[in-house]
């Protein structure tokens, strides 16, 4: 069984180690962990592992994150990957920062990178993983926020959630949808 694995996030050395791109460092840890390499293909830095005998493909669009449905849609098509199997990894300001929250579907929440990925599959029944990043941010500054550095402790909770992070990708591969909602949606990042 095959599975597309997509982290969200802007390419460029100004993005990383932001908010925004909580995706991005997901999908590098779980690459990893699996010992598989990011090489730039179609729309995208693309890595392929097994994962108890699954089929995985690691995807960090190059579209930037308003346009990474784009990317989404291409990898789908071109690994013949249905909806079900597909498990975008995002940054939500509207979780508690750390707290992961894995669902078969749901509306973007204004998250740009979501909404062209709906626009793109026209529609939004493909399950996600969020990652909460809090929303410790003055009254229109969420741009900034989103955009800005994790403070030195920030990091520490990120790095505390981040092996649950790669661990309910992959029970989402492994166990399925539902045994893993049950399992990590319980899972709330230490004080």
């Amino acid at each position: 069984m095959k599975y597309l694995i997509v982290g969200l996030g802007n390419v460029g050395a100004e993005y990383a180690g932001t908010r925004h791109n909580i995706g991005f460092d997901i999908l590098d840890r779980l690459a990893e962990e699996l010992n598989a390499s990011f090489k730039l293909e179609n729309h995208a830095w693309v890595a392929t592992a097994k994962y108890k005998g699954k089929s995985l493909t690691l995807v960090k669009p190059t579209t930037y994150m308003n346009l990474s449905g784009k990317a989404v849609k291409f990898w789908m098509d071109r690994q013949s990957i249905p909806r079900e199997q597909i498990l975008v990894v995002l940054d939500d300001l509207h979780l508690g920062l750390g707290q992961l929250r894995i669902r078969p579907n749901g509306s973007d929440a204004g998250h740009n990178g979501l909404k062209h990925i709906d626009q793109m599959l026209a529609g939004n029944n493909y399950p996600r993983l969020k990652f909460g990043i809090g929303n410790q941010f003055a009254k229109g500054r969420q741009s900034d926020f989103v955009l800005g550095k994790w403070s030195n402790e920030e990091l520490k909770t990120v790095e505390e959630q981040m092996p649950k992070a790669v661990a309910c990708i992959q029970s989402f591969c492994f166990a399925g949808l539902a045994n893993t909602m049950s399992t990590y949606n319980k899972s709330e990042p230490k004080p």
